[in-house]
């Protein structure tokens, strides 16, 4: 490809040899889990894993897309090649796509010869969006081995302000040690009465809930039991969210275990019936729903507990932990997904999300290896360093 030529759909995309991405130098070594020989191949096999999600398809094809395009004929290299500076000057081009007549253009049908990647310049706001969807793709390709590493990992990623000085990201959430005391103490509660084992045997179904599917408290609060579905064998939690929103939650085996001890306490059978009307969480007397009041009295409580029994070894984060609310639980829930490596488009529908920007707001792992690499920075020099700089 040169300098003259426009860019073209991937559908209708041949990549020439020495920029296919075949020998990049970012390519994985050993066995790739992709039959991908190309970046083309590639790209298609990491779209492919949403051929179930049309919308969610066209925006992921639209951000990948563009990217290629511009290693291909901004920086005559193939996609498995380029670097962090590479991306750093792709998030400079995304706020001002030049040169204009070959990047930009009207809306056109993608076979059109009018047709081009973009309308203009984008926001800030699709910026992130963008980082965001290309971190997915490279961290799928890491993963499958068809990549060595993502060049993403190592830009920072910022705030709504664009400054990193300020509280990146979601703030109001539980570290995993604040979780875990939150857990201990519902454990420790006291079951020396049937109101108290009651309360007990809720407390800990109430944490499954707001942890294992985060909802807003207003969603358990007026949900019944017929919400949890099983479709082809899985079950799932089908939730009217805000804006009236319908959406399924994956159910894993934690929460399903969960909701059988719950329901067999109270004498139910251990899985739901189609059409069940029982309460999603039943008050102490059993006879009707939870209101979302008492819902988040139950957590300040506990959360006020779980604090008293962090305060002696770690009172920073029982302070924390004394300001929290049952709003935290579903941050903490998505915080602690996020952690654990569940990918950013199933993230975003857990969270159900309208954009995935706010998805990234969830996102913490820069700001770990941002606070690791201050570890270099020591106080006590030890007598080979001292060594090494002697001899600079």
């Amino acid at each position: 490809m040169t300098i003259g030529d426009l860019p073209k759909p991937l559908e209708h995309l041949v990549l020439p040899q020495h920029l296919d991405g075949s020998r990049g130098s970012n390519r994985g070594v050993g066995r790739c889990q992709l039959q991908a020989a190309n970046d083309l191949q590639a790209i298609e096999a990491w779209l492919g894993e949403f051929r179930d999600s049309p919308q969610t398809l066209r925006h992921y094809r639209k951000e990948a897309e563009r990217l290629l395009l511009w290693a291909l004929l901004e920086r005559g290299q193939a996609l498995s090649s380029l670097n962090r500076e590479d991306l750093q000057q792709y998030q400079a081009f995304l706020a001002d796509p030049q040169p204009r007549w070959r990047w930009c253009g009207a809306r056109a049908e993608r076979f059109s010869p009018a047709w081009r990647p973009f309308l203009g310049p984008l926001s800030a706001s699709s910026r992130r969006t963008a980082l965001l969807v290309l971190n997915s793709l490279f961290s799928y390709l890491v993963e499958a081995g068809y990549l060595q590493g993502n060049p993403m990992t190592l830009m920072r990623r910022r705030n709504k302000g664009g400054d990193r000085s300020g509280s990146p990201g979601i703030e109001r959430y539980l570290e995993h040690s604040q979780w875990q005391a939150l857990l201990e103490t519902v454990e420790a509660l006291p079951q020396d009465s049937p109101r108290a084992l009651e309360h007990k045997v809720r407390s800990r179904y109430l944490l499954a809930l707001l942890y294992l599917l985060g909802p807003r408290i207003s969603e358990v609060a007026s949900h019944t039991m017929a919400s949890f579905v099983q479709i082809r064998g899985r079950w799932w939690w089908r939730v009217l969210g805000k804006g009236r929103a319908l959406a399924l939650v994956p159910v894993n085996q934690d929460m399903l275990q969960a909701l059988r001890e719950y329901r067999m306490f109270y004498g139910l059978p251990p899985l739901p019936e189609p059409g069940e009307r029982t309460p999603l969480v039943l008050s102490l007397k059993g006879s009707r729903s939870i209101g979302a009041n008492m819902i988040h009295r139950t957590i300040k409580a506990l959360c006020a507990m779980a604090a008293e029994r962090l305060a002696q070894d770690d009172p920073h984060r029982a302070e924390a932990l004394r300001r929290a609310s049952a709003h935290w639980l579903r941050h903490t829930s998505i915080t602690h997904q996020a952690y654990a490596g569940i990918a950013l488009h199933h993230l975003r529908r857990n969270a159900r999300h309208a954009k995935l920007d706010t998805t990234g707001l969830y996102l913490h792992g820069d700001e770990a290896r941002w606070h690791a690499e201050m570890e270099k920075h020591r106080l006590n020099h030890t007598q080979q360093e001292d060594d090494d700089e002697s001899s600079i």
